[in-house]
């Protein structure tokens, strides 16, 4: 089997991107370890310390954060970093070539139920002139790489460099990410969606209807039974959508009407959104191609609608029949 190594030598990108995707998938690795011990090592369970979302951080939040910011730091490629775990951008070095934004633990309210957990991240050039928070202010479509790694029954790195998405699994004999899967490819319909239900009563009427008539099955509009899947994790989520298909969404809410949004743009919607492009499906907030929006602020929330291309035109459908504009803000 090919190694994560291989394959990246072969994409034609620059050597020192190369090295910086290696940074993480190495460092990935020791994230992989320090989940599996869990209790055993004392880190489950969360801090007194809320991160600058309000949520409370859990303490592997906070050590794979350092874990990952120690890797990038000492890469010697990377001219800045963002977390979601951070309150400001982290300068580097000044002769990085590259700025990386990353979820450290997507799904950390998993961790305590030993359910799946994963790291998300996206690479952006890095630019001339001061390092600010406007250096990470570019849009999806800038991305020259973008991946997640799976924290489940195996550790698997999703990667893309804009040229595909391939699947590499570790092996925890050889410590090496292998090539399992190249090309992978989300299908164009789907039976299967994924939507934190408890919310339904403060959606948008567009979305409202949309679950409604898909719960609906045979007997609706839609002629057609569906199943829910709901791994409250997004990694979890879009991974399964790259595997088989179906639509993931967390929409608009009006649930806390100072925060319509879940997901944070630059750590979460667009990697995935680029990894989903990359696959043949789509990814929208459900008024705005999420790779085509111009960030405003390093933890923007936005809302995703992603998954199979044909399943995501349809919900999109029901937001153009019942609102035609600018996307609201709640």
């Amino acid at each position: 089997m090919q190694t994560l190594a291989q394959h990246l030598q072969q994409q034609a990108i620059p050597e020192s991107l190369t090295q910086l995707l290696l940074t993480l998938a190495d460092t990935s690795k020791s994230i992989s370890q320090a989940v599996r011990h869990g209790a055993l090592a004392g880190i489950l369970g969360a801090t007194e310390q809320e991160n600058v979302q309000g949520e409370t951080q859990k303490k592997l939040d906070v050590i794979t954060n350092d874990m990952l910011k120690n890797a990038l730091q000492a890469s010697g490629h990377v001219r800045g970093l963002a977390s979601e775990e951070e309150d400001y951008v982290v300068p580097v070095s000044d002769a990085g070539e590259y700025l990386v934004c990353f979820d450290p633990l997507d799904g950390s309210s998993n961790i305590d139920i030993n359910s799946l957990v994963g790291t998300i991240f996206s690479v952006l050039p890095a630019q001339a002139g001061e390092l600010t928070e406007q250096s990470f202010l570019q849009s999806g479509r800038q991305q020259v790489a973008a991946g997640y790694v799976l924290y489940g029954p195996s550790t698997i790195l999703a990667l893309t460099v804009g040229k595909g998405v391939s699947f590499f699994t570790l092996n925890p004999d050889s410590g090496a990410f292998l090539l399992t899967q190249g090309d992978v490819q989300i299908t164009k319909d789907t039976a299967e969606f994924a939507i934190n239900m408890s919310n339904q009563r403060f959606w948008e009427a567009p979305m409202q209807t949309y679950i409604a008539d898909l719960l609906l099955g045979k007997i609706g509009p839609r002629e057609k039974s569906f199943n829910m899947r709901w791994i409250a994790a997004m990694v979890g989520d879009v991974h399964r959508v790259l595997c088989r298909g179906g639509i993931f969404t967390y929409p608009t809410d009006n649930k806390n009407p100072e925060k319509p949004y879940k997901l944070r743009l630059m750590y979460e919607a667009n990697p995935m959104a680029f990894l989903v492009e990359q696959a043949g499906g789509k990814a929208t907030t459900g008024y705005q191609t999420i790779l085509d929006i111009q960030p405003e602020a390093i933890h923007q929330r936005v809302a995703v609608i992603l998954g199979s291309a044909n399943e995501v035109d349809t919900c999109l459908e029901y937001h153009a029949e019942d609102y035609s504009g600018d996307e609201p803000t709640l």
